[in-house]
């Protein structure tokens, strides 16, 4: 354990998956017509992804070095993503029900592949059976202190409607959709519900959990108890929150190993898409429309400066380091389309302290905007992909497995050496081995005097598709062609 996180997650790798979209596997039949898996994602499609279709090409997680998965929630729901959950204890039969996940677990532990789950328990579908039993029953249900009902359904003077309107009438919604009734955590009932459900997961065999929307549980006893429940059975299981923004007390040791960490990912982007950034893309993204900036490098370094004093170092080299997700614009759409910076970005992704994770698909240049569009279909096994998906896929191979060879691409401190107009030169040490990433994200040649002891034994690891670069033969400079990154190691 490191820090009271696992000491795993330190040289993970994650790769996020929304299951509808990933991988579909004959074996799991489909009760009806599906959205085309080629056609452009819509809200409400179904593409027929399943968890025996990842399964089936997890040797293709493998060669890219992925060494965890996140899985965007799996339980019975009536929509693709399935944020809205009508069973905790059901695999969807959609996805291939439990069996499928018995499989995916087994073939992925074997693998030596970590899988996380998604749990959303601040509210649920309205089609869960024991709110379903409160539209039913009203007042009468035994249910209906599990939510938050209006005064005038407990009095039996109002009925609960859960369809028909744009709003919630007779009970509290998440953001207002009718379709997510908030659950009352600090029932009992509730409570040791939920409990047992994260329980039986972890007991299934499941590596921990990405908690969505924790700030909207209000009960400040509920997260450590989780924590506590959890780590009883399984001490290595990784605790992610969706916190979006910096959130240290969140770290502390009671709630969660680790954060989402997009403003990490904010900054790259910032860095790397600067004077390309798609602002009419990132307008459809709130957090992405108040925090996504264009940034130089003294003002990426400033950037990675102040995140560097947010965590401490146990607890920065565990948090979730992403550019993007099902809930974010792809990271090549938000940066005009071009893929070569996204390839720094990935440099940059898989260089800094933390565990980097790849949505499903960025290493191939997928494009995307917000929802649905970034929750397009991978591509069929086998299929031919063009030359940029081939060489972001080559560039992104390269670094993850560059990442686990040298431990100070993983475990080392980070300090920034230099920065100039567009770009930034970093250092990391673990012990004695040591790590140099200079990055160019300009259309200029960049020239960086150095000392010659920064360069002394270190030498250049092979990033494809990423420029070219050279360090002088007296170790004083370093030249920077456009566009470009120079990784170079010691261990």
């Amino acid at each position: 354990m490191t820090g009271g996180a696992p000491d795993w997650v330190r040289d993970a790798v994650f790769y996020q998956v929304f299951p509808d979209r990933f991988a579909a596997s004959s074996r799991v039949p489909k009760p009806g017509p599906l959205e085309p898996w080629d056609a452009p994602p819509s809200i409400h499609g179904y593409k027929g992804g399943d968890l025996l279709g990842l399964a089936e090409r997890l040797d293709e997680l493998v060669d890219l070095g992925i060494t965890a998965i996140y899985l965007n929630p799996i339980f019975t729901a009536a929509s693709n993503h399935r944020y809205n959950a009508y069973d905790y204890l059901e695999v969807d039969p959609l996805l291939g029900g439990e069996a499928a996940l018995r499989e995916l677990l087994d073939a992925a532990h074997g693998r030596g592949i970590r899988v996380i789950l998604d749990g959303v328990f601040n509210h649920v579908g309205r089609g869960w059976w024991p709110f379903h039993h409160v539209l039913e029953a009203g007042a009468a249900s035994p249910y209906r202190d599990w939510f938050f009902l209006d005064e005038g359904v407990l009095e039996g003077r109002e009925p609960v409607t859960a369809y028909g309107d744009e709003a919630p009438r007779g009970y509290r919604a998440w953001w207002g959709s009718p379709g997510l009734p908030k659950l009352r955590v600090d029932h009992p009932e509730v409570r040791a519900h939920l409990m047992a459900v994260a329980e039986h997961w972890i007991r299934f065999g499941i590596d921990g959990w990405r908690l969505d929307v924790p700030q909207d549980i209000e009960d400040p006893t509920f997260w450590p108890e989780f924590r506590r429940r959890v780590r009883a059975l399984n001490p290595d299981a990784y605790l992610l929150g969706e916190i979006w923004e910096e959130a240290p007390d969140w770290v502390a040791g009671d709630r969660f190993d680790a954060v989402m960490n997009y403003p990490l990912g904010i900054a790259i982007l910032g860095f790397a898409g600067a004077g390309a950034i798609d602002h009419a893309v990132i307008a459809r993204q709130s957090n992405y429309r108040r925090e996504l900036r264009p940034l130089d490098g003294p003002g990426f370094a400033a950037a990675l400066e102040r995140l560097g004093h947010t965590y401490p170092p146990d607890v920065a080299a565990v948090q979730f380091n992403l550019l993007g997700s099902h809930d974010t614009p792809r990271a090549v759409t938000v940066m005009g389309g071009d893929a070569a910076r996204l390839r720094l970005a990935s440099v940059l992704q898989m260089a800094l302290p933390g565990a980097p994770s790849i949505y499903y698909g960025d290493e191939l240049a997928m494009a995307g905007t917000a929802d649905p569009g970034c929750r397009g279909a991978y591509p069929p096994a086998g299929a031919e992909v063009g030359h940029e998906a081939a060489a972001t896929r080559a560039c992104v191979r390269a670094m993850v497995h560059a990442r686990h060879r040298h431990a100070a691409l993983r475990q080392g401190d980070v300090e920034v050496i230099a920065s100039g107009a567009r770009w930034v030169l970093l250092s990391r040490r673990a012990g004695a081995a040591r790590a140099l990433v200079a990055v160019n994200a300009g259309d200029s040649p960049a020239g960086i005097g150095l000392f010659p002891e920064t360069v002394a034994g270190l030498r250049r690891l092979e990033v494809p598709s990423v420029g070219s670069g050279s360090v002088s033969a007296d170790g004083v400079s370093m030249t920077l062609e456009p566009w470009s990154a120079v990784v170079l190691v010691a261990d």
